[in-house]
């Protein structure tokens, strides 16, 4: 059997590799993250095939396919680096879900409810950020891109993942953030700021809307930024019906990922059940 010696040099190489591919930085630390798990189910042993497939299933006692999978793509890509194309292995196989959970759905409803209690608290920042995200389906990591220069043309350029998508900036809400703006004093630059003038963290966004939860009724397992982006891509398709569009707003590179966005609720697809009538009585 073919053995390998993994060390730290050969993962340093390989997020440098990453880095002039222009991943990003979060991605990088995935799958350093990742192979670092890898690393240490080794135990200071060898790489071969045995090892690699034992990982694999044993990740399978801690985490969710969709995690797993994740996990082998960093894996796999190492070995693809390396040239070790004979210790890869394949993914699991993940039946695609016809249906999303209701339980961890944002309603249109408990979404008003959230901007309520954030106007009720006077945090008129994360009451304009959380409609801003939601108005457009940015992704929380690009609100930086909501600019003010970008506010007077209507049009925000957003770079993220090596590509650039513009995105259209309702008209009532630019109208609101420059007077925000205006307000707050920010002549330029993004909207969503620090004390010190630097973008929002997504960690402190994602924290100061989990303090809204009590005060608005709603289950705090629903509430964080990209299930306000999914609120966004739900209406929108329901609207329009086109899955092809609905991607490239989202800036999504696979129709495959807007689908899961798109799946219909469980209270939904029961309706839809009930209204076969292929249930009789007696």
């Amino acid at each position: 059997m073919q053995e390998k010696q993994l060390t730290p040099g050969h993962c340093r190489a390989f997020a440098q590799y990453l880095r002039e591919q222009e991943r990003s930085a979060s991605t990088i630390m995935k799958y350093m993250h990742d192979i670092g798990l890898f690393m240490a189910s080794l135990d200071g042993g060898l790489v071969n095939k045995e090892a690699v497939i034992a990982f694999k299933h044993g990740l399978t006692e801690r985490y969710k396919l969709s995690s797993a999978n994740s996990m082998l793509v960093a894996v796999n890509s190492l070995f693809s680096f390396l040239g070790w194309y004979e210790m890869r292995v394949k993914l699991f196989k993940m039946q695609r879900q016809s249906f999303r959970p209701s339980d961890r759905e944002l309603s249109r409803t408990e979404y008003q409810r959230l901007l309520h209690a954030a106007k009720s608290r006077s945090n008129e920042r994360l009451y304009l950020l959380m409609q801003t995200i939601c108005s457009t389906g940015l992704r929380v990591s690009e609100h930086r891109f909501v600019t003010v220069e970008a506010l007077r043309t209507g049009r925000a350029r957003v770079h993220n993942k090596g590509k650039q998508r513009l995105v259209f900036l309702p008209g009532e809400l630019t109208a609101r953030l420059l007077q925000y703006c205006k307000r707050v004093g920010i002549a330029s630059g993004p909207v969503f700021v620090t004390r010190t003038g630097k973008p929002l963290d997504r960690s402190n966004i994602w924290a100061a809307m989990k303090r809204l939860c009590k005060e608005a009724r709603v289950d705090a397992a629903k509430v964080y930024p990209h299930n306000l982006r999914h609120l966004f891509a739900v209406t929108y398709y329901r609207l329009e019906r086109d899955l092809a569009h609905l991607a490239d707003v989202l800036g999504h590179a696979s129709v495959e990922t807007t689908r899961i966005y798109t799946a219909t609720s469980a209270k939904e697809h029961e309706k839809k059940l009930s209204r076969l009538g292929l249930l009789c009585s007696g």
